[in-house]
């Protein structure tokens, strides 16, 4: 691992890479050929784009609703739109704007799909699927997931402009999340660096979204490099490139106060340009529907209070309450708008007890601690040599260093940028107390205590994930190095083919494999066939969700597959308790 920053060839090894200067310009002459069309929302409410409609209802007070859909289906999602929005509207419930949970297989070329491993959400084939969830009602759509960030970055966004949609994303993805097979990340970067010269040059401002939490700030242990990750970000896409820039937070910010300070701080970023939407604290999300509508109620409550504070423009996204556990059906979606619908009538009352003075404490702090974290960023890769004016220079810079990098190397309270230990947090996320507190909880229980006594140096456990979202793998790293195991990192978004590789090198006693996007089945299915193939025959411990759709599936809903998975001869875990007596077991064994 790099331990400093002192020459470019760390960072960039290639003697020449693009320059993204001309890659945004080449972007910005396709507008003559893909700009923004007329949906159903132009057409119905007179608005030429996003922007001008969320400043209007900011002007009235409104607080918005954004409403997440993930089906697989094209017919199935225009359905659910449709429903969705005359229902809520049944009940005097506005739903101000849509989000696409797209599949993953998007991210890639079109030309490249088929090959591609299919996740849980929905397949677009083209300019005329995009129109036709864009004329499905007259609410504002927002194609987020696997757009930006891909290599079929400008080929999405070219589709989505013609369909009329004026915010697009997510730029967040591109700094964590990899398509299986696909390393290229050159290619990547140019093309998305297209895409946000395309989006830059339109006739009508477009928002370009960024969901920080898909991002680097799911993993940094400090929200102050959390909001110096805005900061940068905005530099490239507003002052590199020329885009309004709009940013996601929410799905890992559970504690109200720092929401709020969260919130307005982005405010002072800003310069008027309206947010996106404040996602629901998923995280939150651990116990059944009833334990849930506790969550719900939490963080919608001081969302609602922080756009009655100082209306922002970012849409509320009430989570369904049995988002934990599988995609939420229709009714469900329905249920948790008219719960925000309602909690937004109530929530006024609360604002008279509310502390400002507390918030906007932690506000200057998030701020302070930004500012300083962009600066050292900026200052330390042009140090090195890297073009920090050039947007494809700087955002593969960042990618390539990585959250924890990033955060080892310019963060604040760093005393020595050269042991590139993570700095104590001055703002603490609150993902990073959960995952302390869960371990230690868990290792005083006596599921931990028995995987303490059981536990060996000459236990090496090979921890991956077969998507971007890491959590469960960072609580298993931290669980299993505290109670004496040795960790061997296999990476997040870990291909098959490369954890066979790691196997290769030997000294693995088990794998321990996360899972999250609906794909545990195939996933697996292809890990074990490689295996067989090397004659590897380590043991693997898998948990996450342990789901998959159906190629025959009517409902567009995942079911779960542990018998599967158990057939294959993996080793399903549900929870954490269930690893102890697992990973006894298969060592006897």
């Amino acid at each position: 691992m790099m331990l400093s920053l002192e020459n470019r060839s760390q960072v960039f090894p290639e003697s020449e890479l693009p320059d993204g200067r001309e890659l945004a310009l080449e972007g910005r002459a396709l507008s003559s050929l893909w700009s923004v069309g007329k949906g159903a929302f132009q057409t119905e409410t007179g608005f030429a784009n996003e922007i001008s409609y969320k400043k209007t209802q900011m002007s009235k007070g409104r607080v918005m609703q954004h409403a997440h859909l993930g089906y697989r289906s094209l017919s199935r999602t225009t359905e659910a739109i449709s429903q969705i929005h005359g229902r809520c509207l049944d009940r005097d419930v506005l739903i101000d704007r849509f989000g696409m949970c797209l599949d993953w297989s998007m991210g890639f070329a079109s030309k490249d799909r088929a090959t591609g491993m299919r996740g849980t959400g929905i397949l677009l084939n083209g300019p005329e699927d995009f129109q036709t969830l864009t004329n499905a009602s007259p609410v504002a759509l927002h194609f987020g997931d696997f757009m930006l960030g891909f290599p079929g970055a400008l080929e999405n966004c070219s589709a989505a402009l013609a369909a009329g949609a004026t915010t697009i994303g997510n730029l967040g993805q591109y700094f964590t999340f990899r398509l299986p097979g696909h390393n290229d990340d050159i290619q990547t970067t140019a093309s998305t660096v297209k895409a946000l010269g395309l989006i830059a040059a339109q006739p009508v401002p477009v928002l370009v979204h960024s969901n920080l939490d898909d991002g680097f700030a799911a993993v940094y242990h400090d929200v102050t490099s959390a909001i110096g990750q805005a900061m940068i970000e905005k530099y490239i896409v507003s002052e590199l490139i020329g885009a309004p820039f709009a940013v996601c937070y929410g799905h890992h910010f559970t504690q109200p106060l720092t929401r709020i300070a969260f919130q307005r701080a982005l405010a002072e970023l800003s310069d008027g340009v309206p947010g996106s939407q404040v996602y629901g604290a998923t995280v939150l999300y651990k116990g059944n529907a009833a334990e849930n509508y506790a969550s719900l109620a939490s963080y919608l409550l001081a969302d609602i209070c922080a756009q009655n504070l100082l209306p922002t423009g970012h849409a509320v996204n009430p989570v369904p309450v049995t988002e934990n556990e599988r995609i939420p059906d229709i009714d469900e979606v329905i249920d948790a708008q008219c719960n925000l619908a309602r909690l937004a009538e109530l929530a006024p009352d609360y604002l008279p007890i509310m502390d400002l003075s507390a918030i906007d404490g932690v506000k200057d702090q998030l701020l302070a601690g930004g500012k300083g974290f962009k600066e050292k960023m900026l200052k330390g890769l042009e140090a090195i040599g890297i073009d920090i004016r050039d947007p494809f220079e700087l955002l593969l810079a960042m990618r390539r260093l990585g959250a924890r990098r990033m955060e080892a190397l310019f963060g604040q309270n760093v005393i020595d940028p050269t042991a590139l230990r993570t700095p104590t947090p001055v703002i603490p996320a609150t993902t990073y107390l959960d995952l302390q507190r869960e371990a230690e909880q868990f290792l005083a229980s006596p599921a931990g205590k028995c995987l303490i006594e059981m536990a060996s140096p000459k236990l090496r456990i090979l921890t991956v994930t077969s998507d971007v979202h890491e959590h469960g793998k960072t609580l298993l790293d931290e669980v299993f190095s505290r109670s004496g195991l040795t960790v061997i990192d296999g990476g997040v978004s870990a291909d098959p083919d490369q954890i066979v590789d790691r196997l290769a090198q030997g000294d693995i006693t088990a794998i321990a494999l996360s899972t999250y996007n609906g794909v545990a089945l195939s996933f697996s299915q292809k890990l074990k066939r490689l295996m067989e193939e090397a004659g590897q025959t380590v043991p693997i411990l898998i948990g996450g969700r342990l789901n998959q759709i159906a190629q025959s599936s009517n409902s567009n809903l995942p079911v779960d597959v542990t018998g599967e998975l158990t057939a294959l001869g993996f080793h399903p875990c549900k929870d954490l308790n269930a690893i102890a007596p697992t990973l006894k077991k298969v060592l006897e064994e």
